[in-house]
C-alpha cells in the first residue's frame, strides 16, 4: 500500500543542536493530522522537510510514493503548502498574484482563469482580490496563503498554523474548508490552538524536542491520558518530554 504520507527516521540538526529527531510516521487519505507542540518542537522544521524546503541530515520522507530528495519535483507538484507567515509578493493584487502561482503550476488559458476564480471563491477573498497585498489584514494575507496551495488541487495538503492572525468567523470558514477537502485528501496541520484539533483534525501528533510523544484521535489521546480536556493532556505529555 502506498500512504499518501511514509515519513521514516527524519531527523535534522542545526549545527550541533538536533531539532527533529527520527520522527516516523504514515498518513493517508482522509486524515487530517494535528501537529501540536510548544514553540521549537520541531513541527514546522518537519513541514519543511516534507515539502522539500529543507533537506533532512537522516531519515526519508515520500510523499504518495516520491521521495523528497530523488524526486524533489514530483513531491512539489502533489503538494500543496501554506508555510508560516504566508509570504506573497506585497505590490501584486491576490489575483495577480494567484495568476502568477498558476502559470508557474503550468496552466495557462481557461484552465488557469478557472482555477484562480475557483480558489478566490472557495478562500472568500473576492472582495479583496483588487487590492495590493501588502494593504491586507493578516487574517487576509492567510487566505491569500491558502488560496495558492489549492490552486492545483493537490491530494496533500500541509498548512502551517492555517488559522493564525484570522477572526472568529474567519476560523469557521477555514475550519470548515478543511473539513470538506478531508474527504478526499491528506491534511496536516500545524496549530497552537487546541480548540481546533477537536473542531477539524482526526488525529493528534504532540511534538516536543524534536520527538513525538504521542499518537493518536483526540478522544485516544485523552482516554490514555485519563483527561477531558486536551489542553490538561497537551500539558502533561509536553512536561515530560
Amino acid at each position: 500500500m502506498t500512504h499518501a504520507l511514509h515519513i521514516e527516521g527524519l531527523t535534522k540538526y542545526f549545527g550541533s543542536r538536533i531539532a527533529v529527531d527520527t520522527v516516523t510516521f504514515t498518513a493517508d487519505t482522509g486524515e487530517v493530522l494535528g501537529f501540536l507542540g510548544p514553540n521549537g518542537a520541531g513541527k514546522s522544521t518537519t513541514m519543511k522537510m516534507i515539502v522539500g524546503f529543507l533537506a533532512p541530515t537522516r531519515g526519508t520522507a515520500r510523499v504518495l510514493g516520491r521521495d523528497v530528495l530523488q524526486d524533489p519535483l514530483g513531491v512539489k507538484a502533489a503538494v500543496g503548502y501554506l508555510p508560516e507567515g504566508a509570504p506573497a509578493y506585497p505590490d501584486m493584487t491576490p489575483k495577480a498574484f494567484l495568476d502568477f502561482i498558476a502559470g508557474i503550476r503550468g496552466y495557462d488559458g481557461a484552465e488557469r482563469r478557472k482555477r484562480v476564480g475557483q480558489v478566490i471563491e472557495l478562500t472568500r477573498i473576492e472582495e479583496v482580490a483588487g487590492q495590493p497585498v501588502e494593504t491586507l489584514s493578516k487574517g487576509y494575507k492567510r487566505r491569500v496563503g491558502l488560496a495558492q496551495a489549492l490552486l492545483h488541487d493537490p491530494q496533500v495538503l500541509i498548512l502551517d498554523e492555517p488559522t493564525d492572525g484570522l477572526d472568529p468567523n474567519q476560523k469557521q470558514v477555514v475550519r470548515e474548508l478543511i473539513r470538506t477537502m478531508a474527504r478526499d485528501k491528506c491534511i496536516v496541520i500545524s496549530t497552537h490552538v487546541l480548540e481546533e484539533v477537536d473542531a477539524v483534525c482526526t488525529r493528534a501528533m504532540i511534538i516536543a524536542r524534536g520527538r513525538i510523544m504521542a499518537d493518536g484521535s483526540p478522544d485516544t489521546l485523552r482516554s490514555q491520558w485519563e483527561s477531558d480536556n486536551l489542553d490538561e493532556v497537551f500539558r502533561r505529555v509536553t512536561r515530560n518530554a
